[in-house]
């Protein structure tokens, strides 16, 4: 193949080719990663809100308490 007929093929793979869009992003990618943690520290919180309030029988809102933790910890960590 000639250098001048491998010119005429790429300027008609050019002119065949469709442009692309350039797609501008309503939210940008670092917004999206904030916003899907905040969704998981939400999920997180509000499962623990309904296994100790309505599972466990207690106050949802002891979930809070450093001494509920403690409590927990210490039933995990608990040595025979």
């Amino acid at each position: 193949m000639t250098r001048e007929t491998y010119k005429k093929e790429l300027e008609a793979q050019k002119e065949t080719k469709p442009n692309r869009r350039i797609r501008i992003r309503l939210l940008p990618i670092w917004l999206r990663v904030l916003i899907v943690v905040f969704l998981i520290v939400l999920a997180v919180t509000l499962g623990a809100m309904f296994g100790y309030g309505v599972m466990g029988g207690g106050d949802a809102m002891e979930i809070f308490d450093k001494s509920t933790w403690t409590h927990i910890l210490d039933l995990v960590n608990k040595e025979e």
